[in-house]
C-alpha cells in the first residue's frame, strides 16, 4: 500500500480539510485534553503533597507528557485518525495513499504537535497549513499523513463504475473476509478516478491493487481479465453481498411482526365466530327477534348462512335495526 504514493495519484479522491474546520476540531480536542489535565493535576497535588519540590516537578512533567502528548497519540492510533474533535467536524487523518494511520504516524504527529501547537500556541501550525497546498502542518509532512473530510455532500460524490457485463457474478465464490478497509478505500478511490489518471500511472496502480487484493483473497486474477475490470468486478460483488445482507436483515426483522398480525387477525376472526354465528361489520345490525339458520351438514363451514325466514316459511323482511313496540 505504501508504493501507491505517486505524483498523479496522491490525492486520489481525498478532499483535504480546510484550516477553519481543522482549527475547530483542534479547539475541541484541546478543551477535552485541558479538562483531563486539570483533573489529573488536582489528583497529583493531593497525592504528592508530602514530596519535595523536585519530585513534584518531575511528576508534573510526566503528567503533562502523558495527557497532552500521549493522549492524542493513543486516541489517533486506536481510532485510526479520528479524535473527538475530528469526529465532531467530520475529519480524519489518513496516509498519503488514503489508508488508515498507524502508531508511527500518530507518534510523529504528536511529537511535532508539541512544538507547533502547544509551545507556539498553534502559530507555526497555522502558518504551515496556510503555506501547504493541501493544508498540511509540519507533523503531517514528516509523518506522511493528510487530514481529509469524511462527510461530503451526496451530490458531489462519484459512484464506482460498474464492471463489464461478462464479469458480473463471476467472483461470487470469492472470499473477501480478509480484505482490510484501507485496501477497499484505495480500490474505490482508484476506480472513481481511473479515467482522470495517466494511462501508464493508472495501469501500474491497477496492477498493484490487483496484486494486493490477490494476496488477501488467495485467488489470482483470471487470465485475460484486465486489472481495472477485475477490481471493478470484485467491488461490485462486495456491494451485492452487502445489499443482500441488508435485505435479509430487514426481512428477518419484519417477519415476526407480520406473523403476529396474522395470528391476531386469525384469533379475532375466531372470536367473532360465536354461538350466534358470524356478524357482518358492514351490513345493518340484526334484531334479536330474528334467528340465523344452521348450515346443513352437506355444506362446508365457510358457506354463507341461509337467510332468515318467518314462521309461514316466507322470507323475512329486511331488518331496520329497530325493535317493534310491545
Amino acid at each position: 500500500m505504501n508504493e501507491l504514493v505517486t505524483g498523479d495519484a496522491v490525492v486520489l479522491g481525498l478532499r483535504p480539510a480546510k484550516l477553519p474546520s481543522r482549527m475547530l476540531a483542534l479547539a475541541i480536542d484541546l478543551v477535552v485534553l485541558g479538562a483531563a489535565f486539570v483533573l489529573v493535576s488536582i489528583g497529583l497535588v493531593v497525592a504528592v503533597s508530602t514530596l519535595d519540590e523536585a519530585a513534584v516537578a518531575a511528576i508534573s512533567l510526566a503528567a503533562f507528557l502523558l495527557v497532552l502528548v500521549g493522549g492524542p497519540i493513543a486516541v489517533e492510533t486506536l481510532s485510526h485518525g479520528r479524535s473527538l474533535g475530528k469526529l465532531a467536524c467530520g475529519l480524519r487523518v489518513v496516509r498519503d495513499d488514503g489508508g488508515p494511520i498507524r502508531f508511527r504516524h500518530a507518534l510523529m504527529r504528536g511529537a511535532m504537535g508539541v512544538v507547533e501547537i502547544l509551545l507556539t500556541f498553534g502559530v507555526v501550525a497555522c502558518i504551515a497549513s496556510l503555506v501547504s497546498e493541501r493544508g498540511r502542518r509540519l507533523g503531517d509532512v514528516f509523518a506522511g499523513t493528510l487530514v481529509v473530510r469524511e462527510r461530503v455532500s451526496a451530490g458531489r460524490t462519484t459512484a464506482v463504475p460498474p464492471p463489464p457485463p461478462w464479469l458480473v457474478g463471476r467472483f461470487a465464490a470469492l472470499d473477501l473476509s480478509g480484505v482490510p478497509d484501507g485496501l477497499w478505500l484505495a480500490i474505490r478511490q482508484y476506480l472513481t478516478r481511473m479515467h482522470q489518471l495517466d494511462a501508464q500511472v493508472g495501469g501500474a496502480m491497477a496492477e498493484r491493487l490487483a496484486g494486493e487484493l490477490t494476496n488477501r483473497t488467495g485467488v489470482p486474477v483470471p487470465p485475460g481479465v484486465p486489472a481495472g475490470a477485475y477490481l471493478a468486478a470484485v467491488v461490485n460483488e462486495r456491494q451485492v453481498r452487502d445489499a443482500r445482507r441488508v435485505l435479509v436483515a430487514e426481512r428477518d426483522g419484519a417477519a415476526p411482526g407480520t406473523a403476529d398480525v396474522g395470528r391476531a387477525g386469525h384469533v379475532g376472526q375466531a372470536g367473532r365466530m360465536g354461538n350466534a354465528g358470524p356478524v357482518s361489520g358492514t351490513g345493518p345490525s340484526m334484531s334479536a327477534a330474528h334467528t340465523v339458520a344452521e348450515p346443513s351438514p352437506g355444506h362446508a363451514a365457510a358457506d354463507t348462512p341461509a337467510a332468515p325466514t318467518t314462521e309461514e316459511g316466507g322470507p323475512a323482511p329486511a331488518s331496520t335495526g329497530f325493535a317493534p313496540p310491545a
